[in-house]
């Protein structure tokens, strides 16, 4: 046994804080959660998990990575269903990504190919991260942007049905995978990256939250100028 799953938590609380911090974050826990952003959110997490979840599949047997194969986690098909609600039946053709987007796939699939056991790092990453923040999330986005369930699977674990108690599964699965020192600072790196590759995801998306602030407030303040004209 190791203690992998706390050097992990404890290794990147820094990198979580900061990401937390972010504009685009900061905004949507204040209730701050525009569509256009909202959207591309999901397009670039479509990218992310598509990526993720194929390589993982790849992997399954892996001596290593068997130990966290946990499809009820996956998140893509969750996105599908969403992407559909927002941008209808031909929602595939519409689908963009942005360049931090690309540069997070291009991150996976590399350390698929040269080093799966990094995938432990993106898996806890991202996965564990939804799993924690999930319900919290989807009651802000869903009063946010007025939306129904229909339009919130991602936040839904259908398959999962005691969080908590998954949470504490997967973190001992995690601590008896054989890694040296070497290793679970290998891991632990590229888990700041993960959280480097999210953050600038968030940077990118954030220059249209605030293109989408400010017409709403140029909006409110013409309207108030138009009334006060008119009285």
């Amino acid at each position: 046994m190791t203690d992998l799953s706390n050097q992990i938590r404890e290794g990147t609380k820094k990198a979580h804080t900061m990401a937390e911090n972010t504009g685009f974050i900061s905004c949507f826990l204040k209730g701050v959660v525009e569509k256009k952003s909202y959207m591309k959110l999901m397009c670039d997490l479509y990218h992310v998990y598509s990526a993720m979840e194929e390589e993982l599949e790849r992997h399954k047997t892996n001596s290593v990575l068997y130990k966290i194969y946990f499809p009820e986690l996956y998140r893509k098909k969750s996105i599908e269903k969403d992407l559909e609600y927002y941008l209808g039946s031909d929602w595939e053709s519409k689908v963009t990504q942005t360049e931090a987007c690309k540069e997070y796939v291009a991150r996976i699939r590399e350390v698929s190919n040269t080093d799966p056991k990094l995938l432990i790092s993106h898996h806890y990453t991202r996965y564990i991260g939804d799993l924690s923040g999930g319900q919290m999330l989807k009651a802000i986005a869903k009063n946010s942007l007025e939306v129904d369930d229909a339009g919130l699977n991602f936040y839904t674990f259908e398959d999962i049905e005691d969080e908590k108690n998954f949470k504490k599964m997967y973190r001992l699965k995690l601590d008896t995978l054989p890694f040296a020192q070497k290793g679970i600072d290998a891991i632990i790196e590229e888990a700041n990256n993960a959280f480097r590759y999210n953050m600038k995801v968030f940077k990118e998306i954030e220059g249209n939250l605030v293109v989408a602030i400010g017409k709403a407030l140029f909006n409110s303040l013409t309207r108030r100028k138009k009334k006060g004209s008119t009285e």
